[in-house]
C-alpha cells in the first residue's frame, strides 16, 4: 500500500533514521572459517574481559571481608563497653564489702552471719577474677597517673616524694585496661611543692 504522496507504507522508521546500535564489548561472531589472526584477537579480547570480571569479583570479596571485620569489631567493642559498665557497678558492691569488713568489730569475728558475709565477699571476688578483673597495687608504690588518682598529698611522712602512702578507694584493671584508677594520697617532699596530682585534687575540690 502507498500513502497519499504515493510512497510505500512501512511499519518502521526509514533506514536513514535508524539509531546506530551500541557496540558490544564482547567479541563479534565470526562468519566462515576464521584466520589465526582473528582467533588470536578474539582470544585476547576474551582474556581481557575475564581479567576485568575477576578483578571486580576480587574487589567485591575484599569489600565484603572488610565489612564483616568492621562489623565484628564494632560488635565486640559495644559488648566490651557494656561489660565494663556492668563490672563498674559490681565494683561499688565490692567497695561496700570492703568497708563493712574493715569496720567489723573484733568480737564479731567467727559469728555465723559474719562468716556468711565473708563468704559472699569471696564469691564476688571470684566472679570478678573470672572476668579478668584484678586489683591495682597502690600502697608503697610510686605514683603512676595511669593507675592512680591522687586526691591528697601528705607532707612529713618520711617516705619518698610521690610514693603512695594511703588508699581511699581500691583501683581495678580488666585484663590490660584500667577499669577504675585507685584513689590515693601521696607523700609530699619537704620542699612544700606537693606531690603528683595535688593540682588535680585542688581543682576537684573547687
Amino acid at each position: 500500500m502507498r500513502d497519499r504522496q504515493g510512497h510505500p507504507r512501512g511499519s518502521g522508521p526509514a533506514s536513514g533514521d535508524a539509531e546506530p546500535a551500541a557496540e558490544s564489548p564482547y567479541p563479534k561472531p565470526m562468519h566462515g572459517t576464521p584466520t589465526y589472526e582473528e582467533l588470536s584477537t578474539q582470544l585476547e579480547i576474551a582474556k581481557g574481559l575475564a581479567a576485568e570480571h575477576l578483578a571486580s569479583l576480587q574487589r567485591t570479596a575484599a569489600d565484603f571481608a572488610n565489612f564483616k571485620r568492621r562489623t565484628s569489631e564494632d560488635r565486640e567493642r559495644e559488648l566490651g563497653l557494656a561489660s565494663e559498665s556492668l563490672l563498674r557497678k559490681l565494683l561499688s558492691v565490692a567497695d561496700d564489702f570492703d568497708r563493712a569488713l574493715e569496720a567489723m568489730p573484733e568480737d564479731l569475728k567467727g559469728v555465723g552471719w559474719i562468716e556468711g558475709i565473708v563468704l559472699l565477699d569471696r564469691k564476688l571476688r571470684s566472679l570478678l577474677d573470672s572476668e579478668g578483673v584484678t586489683p591495682i597495687e597502690a600502697l608503697g608504690r610510686p605514683f603512676d597517673p595511669r593507675e592512680h588518682e591522687a586526691i591528697a598529698s601528705v607532707p612529713g611522712t618520711g617516705r619518698p616524694d610521690g610514693e603512695v602512702v594511703a588508699e581511699a578507694q581500691r583501683g581495678y584493671r580488666v585484663r590490660d585496661r584500667i577499669l577504675r584508677p585507685a584513689m590515693v594520697a601521696v607523700a609530699a617532699g619537704d620542699s612544700g611543692g606537693g606531690g603528683p596530682g595535688t593540682h588535680d585534687a585542688t581543682t576537684r575540690t573547687n
